[in-house]
């Protein structure tokens, strides 16, 4: 507690007189760019990753990153939602897992935390969907390649929750909303995001045309507040390859699945 006290001293006395224009702005409103789901690990920082400033980021964060679907549980994540969109008119969403996650360790042994942990028990059959989809189609996996899995399919399972808020499907079906899967390396730094036209997650700027990266490195008044990755180009149409790459930008085993799941799984993670 000393240390965090400290913290605060220093935080009024350099960082708040420094911008002291900005805290006047943000004392009139906000107006954030982005809503940014992701887990309550503390290994993981939104604004410190995107090195977004005060203000541009509007943050649910829970155990596991999950997004209980419409009509679930009247809890905070369906209102921080609701409001994101509606009353701050956000227009991008990314949701983000991360390597190592404890919620997707406890997940993959649900049935043990019924007693010890009931209330967790009961949060992560939220993600049971993943449970299921990862039993049935990555019998040959184990271990961290296994957990590497739940993680990276968790993301998009919890983008299909997201899409059933009506809200969330008004404001896709009129072009008004764009959603984005990231998986966060914590030992690495290093985001990954999805690409549904590889079924892979990869390195963000692979997905940037040539275009935003010509205008990106040639403008030398850009800032650390923009960010670049919520420029990249939205697929129309999900396209599983016949053969998954295995290229040092993609990451992250996945299985070949039939047109019917392909649907039912990863239509959250369309744009339309």
């Amino acid at each position: 507690m000393k240390k965090l006290i400290r913290g605060l001293r220093q935080f009024k006395s350099s960082y708040v007189q420094a911008h002291e224009e900005l805290f006047e702005q943000l004392s009139h409103g906000q107006k954030p760019r982005v809503l940014f789901i992701t887990c309550s690990d503390s290994r993981i920082d939104p604004n410190l990753i995107t090195q977004a400033g005060l203000g541009e980021l509007f943050v649910i964060r829970n155990a596991g990153n999950i997004i209980p679907p419409f009509g679930a549980t009247n809890g905070g994540e369906g209102a921080t939602i609701e409001y994101a969109i509606q009353a701050l008119d956000i227009q991008q969403i990314i949701v983000c897992g991360h390597s190592h996650c404890g919620a997707m360790k406890g997940l993959m042994k649900l049935d043990s935390l019924r007693v010890e942990m009931p209330l967790v028990y009961e949060w992560l059959k939220y993600a049971e969907a993943t449970r299921r989809l990862v039993k049935d189609n990555y019998s040959q996996y184990e271990g961290e390649e296994l957990l590497e899995i739940i993680i990276a399919e968790n993301v998009l399972t919890q983008i299909e929750n997201l899409r059933t808020y009506p809200v969330i499907r008004s404001k896709l079906h009129q072009g008004q909303l764009h959603i984005y899967a990231w998986i966060y390396q914590i030992e690495t730094g290093e985001i990954l995001a999805y690409d549904p036209y590889k079924h892979a997650y990869v390195l963000p700027q692979t997905q940037l045309s040539p275009s935003v990266i010509d205008e990106h490195l040639l403008n030398s008044n850009v800032t650390n507040n923009e960010d670049v990755h919520l420029h990249k180009i939205q697929p129309q149409v999900l396209q599983l390859p016949q053969e998954i790459s295995n290229s040092e930008s993609e990451r992250f085993p996945m299985t070949e699945l039939s047109p019917e799941q392909v649907e039912r799984i990863y239509r959250g993670s369309k744009i339309k």
